[in-house]
């Protein structure tokens, strides 16, 4: 009997990809766009037969269809549920790259966000003008739909300042460990990144950090294939050169992407390293509600919700409640807050009122842009919660290793 061959066109893995669903529909409840519209089209389902119609030439990649695709999260809660293992991130990926990126991308705006460098700048700029104080008032003077307008509104108040890394030197036979910054994140979650640095080393684990660049997750879900290409081979050309056992970053949205472009490679959270030497670690007490807030790449790509609240709960007193999970995603989604900020605001008030109902102290979130969105809706409905990186929390805490 002679083996099937497998695809050998995009076109063909597209159509390979989308014959895999079985039309359950199980994906619907989890899905947050169809929560938003009711639309068949705005479905996991809808969208693979959208982009089976397109890859087979049974459709045309039109501004009204391929809106169904462009709305997309990539959230993923749809692959997590499904009984055919259907790859959905990989369909939606590769047919995105098929139709090409959205004719009016603001691209000069995701230029900024890719540019480490740059975005230091604008930051030192933004202190040294006040922007904290007026960056709501420029915002109003924006169309409604503007992405400058939504960057603007998710601009931080504040800067973390990192914290100090620990003096104590691994061993010679310590497993070394590369830090990928990222982009935005580099910036924004300096912070964070410091404390995973100092936690992996108290765990006794060698840490070293990579330069800061993009992953290329920005234009791979955009559709930029050229870019995100070039991109996945500076992250193999940087990976090979650190000589290290595993390639960590403490925002899981970049998780997918280094991933795709590392095949093979341990790439993980820092979370999975620290929960395997917990009994290195040890945490002052902590009186204090905390919100944790489950990005959707935490729960699906890194998949390691667990071991991150058994690290939390390891601090002494801290009453950890688990924001609700309906409806699924906060709305940030890379870009998505960015090019759909209407529809990235109705989901950011349903999941800021699921905070709400645990009435938290402080609220905590693995994800950069998600803690940037959910920070803007708080703004905006006055509702005042501390939010940090979960693994800033940890090095708040931790003491001295037994």
């Amino acid at each position: 009997m002679a083996l099937e061959k497998p695809p050998h066109t995009r076109k063909q893995k597209i159509a390979a990809l989308a014959d895999q669903c079985v039309q359950c529909g199980l994906c619907l409840p989890t899905c947050p766009t169809y929560g938003l519209d009711g639309n068949e089209a705005e479905s996991p389902r809808g969208r693979i037969a959208i982009a089976a119609a397109l890859a087979r030439g049974d459709a045309e990649p039109t501004d009204a269809l391929r809106i169904h695709l462009d709305h997309c999260l990539g959230c993923l809660h749809c692959e997590r549920v499904c009984p055919a293992n259907v790859k959905y991130g990989e369909l939606l990926v590769e047919t995105r790259a098929m139709i090409g990126p959205v004719k009016h991308r603001p691209r000069g705006l995701l230029t900024l966000l890719k540019q480490p460098t740059l975005l230091r700048l604008a930051a030192r700029l933004g202190g040294a003008t006040g922007m904290a104080h007026w960056k709501r008032r420029l915002a109003a003077r924006l169309p409604a739909q503007s992405a400058w307008r939504a960057a603007l509104e998710t601009w931080p108040d504040t800067s973390g300042s990192p914290k100090p890394e620990p003096s104590a030197i691994a061993s010679s036979d310590a497993i070394t460990v590369a830090l990928f910054p990222g982009c935005v994140a580099s910036i924004e979650d300096a912070d964070a990144e410091a404390s995973a640095m100092m936690l992996l080393r108290v765990a006794g684990y060698r840490v070293m950090r990579l330069p800061a660049f993009c992953c290329g997750a920005i234009d791979l879900h955009g559709g930029e294939m050229p870019a995100a290409d070039a991109l996945a081979e500076r992250t193999r050309e940087t990976w090979h050169a650190s000589g290290a056992a595993h390639l960590v970053t403490v925002t899981p949205g970049c998780l997918g992407t280094l991933r795709r472009a590392l095949p093979g490679v341990a790439v993980d959270d820092p979370v999975n390293l620290l929960v395997a030497r917990m009994d290195r670690l040890r945490f002052a007490p902590l009186a204090r509600r905390i919100a944790l807030h489950l990005p959707c790449t935490q729960v699906n790509v890194a998949r390691n919700e667990g071991s991150l609240q058994k690290l939390l709960r390891a601090i002494p007193e801290l009453d950890l409640q688990v924001v609700p999970r309906a409806p699924y995603c906060c709305g940030a989604a890379g870009t998505h807050m960015l090019e759909f900020p209407e529809r990235a605001d109705r989901l950011r008030d349903a999941t800021l009122g699921q905070i709400a109902t645990v009435a938290p102290q402080q609220l905590l979130s693995s994800n950069i842009g998600c803690r940037l969105h959910l920070a803007a809706g708080m703004d905006a409905e006055g509702r005042r919660w501390p939010h940090l990186h979960p693994l800033t929390l940890l090095a708040q805490q931790l003491e001295d290793s037994p």
